[in-house]
């Protein structure tokens, strides 16, 4: 896997909010803030990903790992989903996600601060039918979370993986997850896959 650098978030939001952009919260705005590595995914590749995932996100179960500023896992609430579970080991982005979802009454999205790669660690009680992966780069994340997802088990049969990471990181994966669709804006990659556990 190539050694990562540090990249420039694509966007950034310093100490403010940011809007949901589809789903029954459309223009709600959530509080975010600015922390390292922290990376709003901006609203063009919101937009693309939940184009991509329009038939998948109603009624569905999401995990949001490191969810930062949550905007993911609260557009995929916003949107139908049964229930996000948001995963985030800073304390301060920690207590806006908790801060977010009481103001929005949110009651489909649990958080839980603790490390990512530590609860993938754990064996799952439920299946997620949609995972986002959006860690903070350079730390060699993606693979090790995929990995987990796989090896324990935490993917229903044919899941959708969306992971974010810079464009120079080289991800190897098992052939039981299938590309789907992908793009590059500024010096970020984001992808989406497709688990095939039956294969």
């Amino acid at each position: 896997m190539n050694q990562a650098k540090k990249m420039q978030p694509v966007a950034s939001s310093k100490n403010g909010n940011i809007n949901i952009i589809g789903g029954q919260w459309r223009s709600r705005k959530i509080d975010v803030i600015d922390a390292d590595g922290l990376r709003p995914t901006p609203n063009r590749v919101r937009e693309t990903l939940f184009n991509w995932l329009q038939s998948d996100i109603f009624n569905s179960r999401c995990l949001d790992l490191f969810a930062g500023s949550g905007v993911l896992g609260f557009e995929a609430a916003s949107r139908g989903a049964k229930s996000v579970i948001q995963i985030e080991n800073n304390g301060a982005a920690f207590a806006v996600l908790k801060t977010n979802i009481e103001k929005l009454v949110a009651t489909q999205i649990q958080i839980i601060q603790t490390d990512a790669l530590a609860y993938l660690r754990n064996k799952p009680v439920n299946l997620f039918d949609v995972v986002f992966i959006d860690p903070p780069f350079g730390l060699d994340l993606v693979a090790q979370s995929c990995e987990l997802l796989e090896t324990n088990n935490w993917l229903a049969p044919y899941a959708k993986i969306y992971i974010e990471n810079e464009i120079n990181l080289t991800i190897q994966l098992s052939d039981k997850w299938k590309p789907l669709k992908g793009k590059v804006a500024g010096e970020v990659a984001y992808q989406l896959f497709e688990y095939d556990g039956l294969s």
